[in-house]
């Protein structure tokens, strides 16, 4: 066994440094493969004998030492480029870090072109009715590779209630989302259509098996299963210094510490699982990603797909207008000085210095809008597929990186902890061509916009006025869009009232919510809403069919219409009863679900009319 050990090393040209570099695995070669025995000659190639420094003696733990080798070879294969190109990116990230380089050194900030919505207008009408024309030739991927732990809730943050009224799940949200967009593409298409909308969820180590658990325990929500694809994104290895010397994780001397990194992982899963090209191939135009807990969307996904398609946008990036120096980034035209130029995403902590020092005196300042030109970046991309395959079969679906390292004191010698390359899902069109027609879609946050990413804590400390952010606020916003809406096609919604919840003054609205198949569009509300209908403050109205239809409806409590799909349901007259009531509660009270204790209320059904049909 030792002589073929050793002949693999005069085969690798292992020379004398590797024993005195790395004495501990000369003494184990014999244990491992070939393949092993390359990656661990790229090891030590790239500076990291340290690895081996406390291994044992051949014939102790040799299974860990195997169990490290199958480690290694899972952190090479899952990234672009393989371990050592993990390690020179780090190195050079990590200098330009310590050095304090400006990654926006050499640039000029502008604002790009781009399409600003006004919601309910005819030109928004056109935009939606193109939008869901093009649905059927459109993929969906949500990356959904974190926990709710953040939330102050323990379970994948997809499987919170995105609204307690109804217990509507955000996975549940998106997908009956998507069949609605499905059904409306294929009635508007001639021909006889049987189109199923692809969707992909990216997970990771934390949420795969629950992903799974949650589809196949509600029946995917309704979508076929063959519809629905997991891609699972790995982690990357930790850096403990300058160096970009890997970290030995601290309860196991075989294990290297890993860490996410980041959403922008789902271009290169896309790429490499050869998904792309099936969609291609089946004539497929469009990919739209976006985020895991944002409860209005799907009411500016139509809209937004209209403008890609009409404008012929490669990167279509959808916005809110945003208050300047407000704690959202920025997408940003940057020109450089040699002529380069992109439109990405710019953190609101680097836009206002970047404006301040390229001859604009005020930095990130309100226009005659009353907002910042710059709208504001919410992480949701259209991409036309054609270009978007070309430009990974250039990268391999590499997103420009960055570190984050938190020094120990300024000398930045030594880090608190270890660090890793993240990479961001919005900072793909870093590497486009000038060529490339990138813009974005504007709309109003109370139509397009209301993560829940705060635990209640955390919010409740947010200056007033600037938005929460939580499971309380992200509920609230359902509400107030809904009945927004309403008020646009002529229904008579009562004013809301203020109440506090878990430390935050939010607006309670009417809590009215319907399936996405009853109102999908503006045009599709609009036609299912006549005569003059009133809505009270404290009503709750639930519309769970496609055709039912409000005609002078006065509603002073609670409503709920089921109708099967076909059954047309017209919808009139007076009802009235004590309704549903918010009951507060303590968001320390563990007697009450955390998918409650995080909104700080929860719905006391004590009267309704229910009609079943």
């Amino acid at each position: 066994m030792a002589s073929t050990a050793t002949e693999s090393l005069s085969k690798l040209d292992l020379n004398a440094d590797f024993a005195s570099s790395a004495p501990n695995l000369q003494h184990n070669l014999h244990l491992l493969s070939p393949q092993q025995i390359e990656l661990a000659k790229m090891l030590v190639e790239t500076g990291q004998t340290h690895l081996f420094e406390h291994w044992a003696e051949p014939g102790v733990e040799d299974d860990e030492k195997k169990a490290f080798f199958d480690q290694v070879a899972r952190l090479d294969s899952s990234y672009p480029g393989g371990l050592a190109s993990y390690v020179k990116t780090a190195r050079e990230l990590l200098a330009d870090s310590k050095a304090g380089k400006n990654p926006f050194d050499g640039f000029t900030p502008s604002v790009p072109k781009g399409e600003v919505l006004t919601h309910g207008d005819d030109n928004f009408i056109n935009f939606e009715d193109m939008g869901v024309k093009e649905a059927r030739k459109a993929a969906f991927v949500l990356v959904a590779g974190g926990l709710g732990e953040r939330l102050g809730y323990n379970g994948i943050k997809v499987a919170l209630p995105a609204e307690t009224t109804t217990g509507t799940l955000f996975l549940q949200n998106y997908i009956e989302s998507i069949l609605a967009l499905q059904d409306a593409s294929c009635r508007l298409a001639q021909d006889d259509c049987q189109t199923k909308i692809p969707f992909v969820i990216m997970t990771s180590d934390d949420t795969h098996a629950r992903t799974i658990e949650l589809l196949e325990s509600n029946s995917y929500f309704g979508m076929e299963p063959t519809q629905v694809k997991l891609l699972k994104q790995e982690k990357v290895a930790c850096l403990d210094d300058n160096d970009a010397r890997l970290a030995v994780d601290l309860r196991n001397k075989y294990r290297i510490q890993t860490k996410p990194h980041g959403h922008g992982d789902v271009h290169a899963l896309l790429f490499s699982s050869g998904i792309l090209k099936v969609w291609h191939d089946a004539g497929l135009r469009w990919v739209l990603f976006f985020q895991d807990t944002n409860g209005l969307l799907f009411k500016a996904i139509p809209a937004a797909l209209g403008v890609s398609a009409t404008r012929q946008y490669h990167v279509n990036s959808l916005a809110v207008p945003r208050k300047a120096k407000e704690a959202i980034g920025g997408i940003t035209k940057l020109t450089h000085a040699d002529g380069r130029t992109m439109v990405i995403n710019v953190e609101y902590n680097q836009l206002d210095p970047l404006l301040r020092a390229t001859g604009n005196p005020d930095g990130d300042v309100n226009c005659e809008t009353g907002y910042s030109p710059f709208p504001g970046n919410i992480n949701q991309l259209i991409l036309e597929l054609g270009p978007y395959i070309d430009e990974l079969t250039k990268t391999g679906g590499a997103i420009k990186e960055f570190v984050n390292p938190k020094y120990k004191d300024a000398s930045k010698t030594s880090f608190k902890s270890s660090t890793r390359l993240e990479c961001m899902m919005q900072d793909y069109p870093k590497t486009l061509p000038p060529s490339a027609r990138v813009g974005f879609t504007v709309m109003d946050a109370w139509l397009a916009y209301a993560p829940v990413k705060n635990n209640p804590e955390d919010a409740a400390k947010v200056p007033k006025g600037n938005p929460y952010h939580s499971a309380t606020s992200g509920e609230m916003a359902i509400y107030r869009a809904n009945s927004l809406i309403l008020r646009k096609v002529g229904v008579q919604v009562a004013d809301p009232v203020v109440q506090v919840f878990n430390g935050q003054e939010v607006e309670v609205w009417p809590r009215i919510t319907w399936k996405p198949k009853w109102g999908l569009t503006f045009a599709e509300i609009r036609r299912k809403v006549c005569g003059s209908s009133t809505i009270s403050q404290r009503s709750t109205m639930v519309i769970k069919g496609r055709n039912v239809f409000l005609e002078d409806l006065s509603l002073d409590g609670a409503l709920l219409i089921d109708a099967v799909d076909d059954a047309e349901v017209k919808v009139r007259g007076s009802v009235q009863n004590k309704g549903w009531t918010l009951e507060n509660i303590d968001y320390k009270d563990a007697s009450v679900p955390e998918e409650l204790r995080i909104r700080g209320f929860k719905i006391n059904k004590i009267e309704q009319l229910e009609k079943k049909h």
